[in-house]
């Protein structure tokens, strides 16, 4: 049977005004259906249901479903996908910054998409769809309107991040840092360094220019003699910050390396982002912004109206507490950073409330230890432990084998008049606890 090549593809997406659907149970009428494959199902089969469902067109890799004018049969539904969206992105005027990291890439892309939407029509990866399905279906979204694209990137394994940058083609790109981040799957840190850099390796042959934290002497080896816009606090940067902490917000200050000097006479930027490790994120974003010419109040202004959801560093009220509801995920980095804040905070009624992190493999019981002796470091004492990880390496805190038992316990004995940090792997659904808080 002969193969739809990417002109007929394309042809049909366009047809399509753009529209893609890849889940039978939210089609999109007038759309062009993906039959994608996973471990527990295969969607050529419901290529018939898609197209009674509305879909104009329905892309099989299986022969025997490629039956009538509106199904197109390629060799690989998902390798479809990617040489589509690579096809379209190359269609297109405009720039693709990418970015990815061990912590902090989506927090990354929302505070530059925010600062950067202050002068240019811009689309940016929505929540976190930054795998191989992720970065092709935002890459598809992108029109002829869009002036720059902020595409974010995940990996848990070597090559993977070389493949996303193979079919976005961005002509920037920013690794937010290299922590301990899925270990089992890159092989521990060395691994983690070597699958992340793949960004800067891509970059380096097409001459694209990287933002760089400039103080990360690890980011710095990577980055070796490439053409890198440099942020951070120790030197003459392109970008220069300095964090003014007045309370569980990031408060802080910034220039550049032609720009004034005198800290006492360049305006404060007080966020509502909790957590100062953010600091750095946020001068990350002023980097981007300054780059591409965003003027410096629309920065501020963009950085000061942001506030932070998706359970990533958000502060909440409620009728008995105060949550830093940092609960997205977690890895043995960014729990420390976390730790180490919130151990920081000028605050005496506290509560730490953590759960077990993912995808560590072998390394899964020394890195849970590791954050039980910092907290008993950081003389953390009103703690709760939550999985079956922790539960191991425990070191006579309160502690439950699942989130709902945790529930059921807060709920027996709900705390009150304290400041709460809830951190955990996503996997765990910390936030469900916020019914008893």
């Amino acid at each position: 049977m002969q193969e739809a090549g990417i002109e007929r593809l394309y042809e049909a997406f366009l047809k399509c005004n753009q529209k893609i659907c890849t889940d039978t149970r939210k089609l999109n009428q007038g759309s062009i259906f993906f039959c994608l494959k996973g471990a527990n199902f295969n969607a050529n089969e419901f290529s018939g249901k898609a197209l009674e469902g509305g879909c104009a067109f329905v892309v099989v890799d299986e022969e025997k479903y490629a039956v009538g004018e509106k199904i197109l049969f390629v060799k690989d539904v998902l390798k479809a996908l990617q040489n589509l969206a690579n096809h379209h992105r190359k269609q297109l005027k405009l720039q693709v910054l990418a970015i990815t990291g061990s912590n902090g890439k989506t927090t990354n892309k929302e505070l530059i998409n925010a600062v950067l939407s202050k002068k240019y029509k811009t689309l940016a990866t929505v929540g976190n769809l930054n795998n191989h399905i992720g970065v092709p279906l935002t890459l598809l979204s992108l029109t002829k309107e869009h002036e720059l694209a902020i595409v974010e990137m995940g990996a848990n394994h070597q090559g993977e991040i070389n493949e996303l940058c193979e079919i976005a083609d961005p002509d920037y790109g920013l690794i937010t840092n290299i922590g301990k981040a899925h270990l089992e799957g890159f092989g521990g840190e060395e691994g983690v360094k070597k699958g992340k850099g793949e960004m800067y390796r891509y970059l380096a042959k097409k001459n694209g220019k990287v933002f760089i934290h400039a103080d990360d002497p690890v980011l710095h080896e990577l980055a070796g003699a490439m053409d890198k816009i440099t942020y951070g606090t120790t030197k003459l940067y392109d970008v220069i910050g300095k964090p003014y902490n007045e309370n569980e917000f990031v408060s802080f200050k910034w220039t550049t390396r032609y720009h004034e000097k005198d800290w006492n006479k360049l305006p404060t930027i007080k966020t509502h982002i909790v957590g100062h490790y953010n600091f750095i994120n946020l001068l990350c974003a002023v980097c981007v912004g300054n780059y591409f010419k965003v003027d410096d109040g629309k920065i501020n202004e963009a950085l000061s109206e942001y506030i932070a959801d998706m359970n990533r560093s958000q502060l909440e009220k409620t009728a008995n507490n105060t949550l830093i509801l940092d609960a997205y995920n977690a890895n043995p980095s960014s729990m420390k950073v976390a730790i180490e804040n919130f151990a920081g905070m000028n605050n005496d009624n506290k509560l730490l409330i953590i759960g077990d992190m993912f995808e560590l493999g072998e390394y899964a019981q020394a890195e849970h230890k590791k954050i039980v002796e910092l907290i008993m470091e950081r003389k953390l004492d009103n703690v709760i432990l939550i999985g079956p990880e922790f539960s191991k390496v425990n070191a006579g805190f309160k502690s439950y084998l699942n989130t709902q038992e945790c529930l059921s316990g807060l709920k027996a004995d709900p705390p009150k008049n304290k400041t709460i940090l809830i951190k955990g792997s996503r996997g765990m659904k910390l936030e469900i606890l916020k019914e008893a808080l």
